[in-house]
């Protein structure tokens, strides 16, 4: 099978995975649940939870086992974006070619269906750990653990970004908006499938490394695109951090600086994977798909 159709499958798994969250009763609420299923089911490429899934797979098989941290990194992924859209953030109209939540609703209504899916995430994780037996509980209590920090460092990050808007700030405040804001939850998702599947620490310590460097270069992606995407395929305006007036890769060492910057560090992340073989060529392409995504 090859990248673009494990891919696919990977998707089509969460995809099922997400529908079985979605609350379709009747009920006084029923707005709030369809502005969640709103932004949970809009699409997208699902790569949090396929990194959870795929990074598992290096060491084992049943990923029904990590299908519920895969599941509440999506939700929480999602609850991001909700927020990250509204017009005390970024102001955007448009997310995956639709209208973005509060347009679609109302600006409250959004507010408090992101709430709703960090709640959601977390209540999937401790769902799964009330049906844990002794062995595993350990190891679910620790992602549980480092599952917060990572969503505190996002929020972290995202309120560094828009509190330095207009700002000129240095490489090192720069890489630390993007660890955090962008990074944390990537990295977070490699780690999370590795330690379902009981891989040691030092297999640990590598695989973050090479999260840490995707984690990046999607950001930096991410800021080029930003510069020179295509609006109809992005699925929302471009030039918006340059309207923000963000420092980005771009912003600070050209869009020609910010690619090649971007093909170094997706060089090194596959780097990382080497040990692994053919076993990793999907973590592999992944890398490369991340440097090559045109949204």
């Amino acid at each position: 099978m090859d990248f673009k159709e494990k891919l696919k499958e990977y998707q089509q798994q969460i995809n099922q995975e997400l529908e079985k969250y979605v609350r379709k009763q009747k009920s006084p609420e029923q707005k709030l649940n369809q502005s969640m299923e709103y932004s949970l089911m809009a699409g997208g490429k699902r790569l949090r939870p396929v990194l959870v899934l795929a990074t598992y797979q290096l060491f084992k098989d049943d990923i029904e086992k990590c299908m519920p941290y895969a599941v509440a990194i999506e939700m929480v992924h999602n609850f991001s974006l909700i927020h990250d859209d509204l017009p005390g953030i970024d102001n955007d109209d448009f997310r995956h070619g639709k209208p973005t939540n509060h347009k679609q609703f109302n600006e409250a209504t959004a507010i408090l269906a992101g709430d709703g899916l960090l709640n959601d995430a977390y209540h999937v994780i401790s769902q799964d750990l009330l049906n844990s037996d002794t062995e595993r509980t350990a190891k679910r209590i620790r992602i549980l653990n480092e599952f917060s920090e990572a969503v505190d460092r996002m929020i972290a990050g995202e309120y560094i970004d828009t509190e330095w808007e207009g700002k000129q700030i240095t490489k090192q405040e720069l890489e630390y908006i993007h660890e955090n804001k962008t990074g944390a939850l990537l990295k977070l998702c490699v780690r999370m499938g590795a330690i379902l599947a009981d891989c040691t620490e030092i297999e640990l310590q590598g695989l973050s490394n090479y999260a840490d460097k995707i984690g990046l270069a999607f950001q930096i992606k991410d800021d080029i695109l930003s510069e020179e995407g295509d609006e109809a395929i992005l699925g929302k305006p471009v030039g918006n951090d340059k309207e923000l007036e963000k420092c980005t890769y771009v912003s600070r060492y050209g869009l020609q600086g910010a690619k090649d910057i971007l093909d170094k560090i997706t060089k090194e992340a596959i780097e990382k994977l080497e040990k692994y073989g053919d076993k990793a060529e999907f973590l592999k392409e992944l890398a490369l798909y991340i440097q090559n995504r045109n949204k």
